[in-house]
């Protein structure tokens, strides 16, 4: 059986919501022009240890000092009947005056969203906004203050492989369940919930891989390190492996949206309710394509790396900005002709990973960056300036 990367929301009381994420187009994220309300500064637990080389001593007060802050959501629409759920995921709380941060595929289509807390209080939740792109939703509810436990957010800029990671959740129904695993990779690629102009989808860049246990039902919940503090948001899995049911089961590679995003992303969402990313309006070959056969096929140096355009949106920043692409718009392989693109304001280009992510956590609209191409065997600085994705 094909291996298939899977969201993962728990639809329903038995069945699962599945999405394929199939091969990925190009773009990415940047603050909005106008100042935006900032989430809490990063809040270090000092008696949770410090060293994330190796697992804390007490996994047991780590759990009892996040769980109150991890909650489970269920959702609500026609044609199911009133009191059975459409589907349920997970979130977490962000601050004390009850904004929620969940994924965008765990609400989506709700007409109804029900937030229940670890200590049994219940609350419907409403939808402040919602982002296609890096799959973040966040809601609001009623509670009073004693059911409100704000998790603190870490910084997923000094998150590496190999440290040790706890998810909290609720795998297949099972409200409060916690796994650990470490970071697998950073800096990966998935194909972001919003369609581009034209067929395909944007790209999502810049997320967290793990190897801790999610499953179907731990979308939306936190991905901690070992200071207890927010270092993703559980998105995806990719799996082999599958219930009797059907459903998706965990296989070691899991998916989550780094928590700087969410620092950039969420404060818009409460603001206004939606987000604007850059834009280049470039599709391109994915990571690992640049083999050897085709680096010949392409007229490229063997020793070649970075981002090869097979295509240049017409009318888009790179179009106006001079970039070429090969000419294979909606093609499945790509000709020799394009700009390899090597640099983005001097920071290195291997992939295309890293020039999303570069996008997603460095740049913003309206902001002009330097690329560097090799053009025809020369090197190349293309200024181009950064639009918000149509």
């Amino acid at each position: 059986m094909s291996r298939l990367t899977l969201f993962i929301s728990f639809v329903g009381l038995a069945a699962l919501s599945c999405t394929l994420i199939p091969s990925l187009a190009t773009q990415a994220p940047g603050p909005t022009a106008e100042p935006l309300p900032t989430l809490d500064a990063p809040t270090v637990v000092s008696d949770i240890p410090q060293n994330v080389f190796a697992p804390p001593d007490n996994f047991v007060e780590l759990y009892n000092r996040v769980n109150p802050g991890v909650v489970t959501i269920y959702t609500f629409a026609a044609p199911h009947p009133d009191t059975v759920p459409l589907g349920q995921g997970s979130g977490f709380v962000i601050d004390t005056e009850g904004h929620i941060v969940t994924n965008q595929h765990v609400v989506e289509g709700a007409e109804e969203i029900e937030v229940d807390f670890p200590s049994g209080f219940k609350a419907w939740g409403i939808l402040i906004g919602t982002d296609p792109d890096s799959d973040l939703a966040v809601l609001k509810v009623d509670a009073p203050p004693e059911e409100l436990f704000p998790i603190p957010l870490g910084d997923s800029d000094q998150v590496m492989v190999g440290e040790f990671v706890v998810a909290i959740g609720n795998p297949f129904g099972l409200s409060g369940t916690m796994t650990v695993g470490v970071v697998s990779a950073i800096g990966r690629v998935l194909q972001s919930e919003r369609q581009a102009p034209g067929g395909g989808s944007f790209s999502a860049g810049d997320l967290i891989q793990t190897d801790a246990a999610i499953n179907p039902g731990n979308s939306g919940g936190p991905l901690l390190n070992l200071r207890g503090e927010v270092i993703g948001v559980n998105r995806a899995i990719t799996s082999e492996s599958f219930t009797v049911s059907g459903s998706a089961s965990n296989s070691g590679v899991g998916f989550a949206v780094p928590v700087n995003i969410v620092r950039r992303v969420i404060p818009a969402l409460i603001q206004s309710g939606d987000y604007d990313y850059p834009y280049l309006g470039i599709t391109s070959l994915g990571d690992g394509s640049l083999n050897l056969r085709q680096l010949e096929f392409l007229e490229l140096p063997s020793r070649s790396l970075g981002v090869y355009i097979t295509c240049v949106v017409r009318g888009g920043p790179a179009d106006r900005a001079g970039l070429q692409g090969a000419g294979t718009c909606g093609a499945p392989d790509a000709s020799a002709g394009g700009d390899l693109i090597i640099a983005i304001d001097g920071e290195t280009v291997v992939s295309f990973s890293d020039l999303i992510s570069y996008l997603v956590t460095d740049a913003s609209v309206g902001e002009s960056i330097m690329l560097t191409v090799i053009r025809d065997g020369e090197i190349v600085d293309v200024p181009l300036t950064l639009e918000p994705r149509p």
